[in-house]
C-alpha cells in the first residue's frame, strides 16, 4: 500500500477507533473514576487493534508508533462498544 493511501486510511480509521474508543470509556462500569487528560496523552489520531477477543493484549497505533496495552477490562469495554457479530 501506498505511503499516501496509508497515511489516508490510518486517518480516517483513526477517527473511527477513537470515536469507538471513546464510547468504549463511557460505557464503563460506574465504579471507574472519569479519566483526566494527560500531558503526556496523544495529540494526533489513534487506531486501537484487538488482535484476539479474549486475550488481555491491545495495539495502539499512534502516528506512526506502536503502543502495547495490556489490559483486561479496556479490551472487554472496547469490544463491548463495538458490538459486532
Amino acid at each position: 500500500m501506498s505511503e499516501t493511501s496509508r497515511r489516508n486510511f490510518m486517518a480516517a480509521a483513526g477517527a473511527g477507533a477513537a470515536a469507538t474508543t471513546a464510547v468504549a470509556l463511557s460505557a464503563g462500569s460506574a465504579q471507574a473514576k472519569p479519566a483526566m487528560p494527560s500531558r503526556k496523552g496523544a495529540k494526533e489520531s489513534v487506531v486501537a487493534l484487538i488482535d484476539d477477543h479474549r486475550g488481555d493484549t491491545l495495539r495502539l497505533l499512534v502516528g506512526e508508533d506502536e503502543v502495547i496495552v495490556r489490559d483486561r477490562d479496556l479490551v472487554t469495554r472496547i469490544l463491548n462498544a463495538a458490538g459486532g457479530k
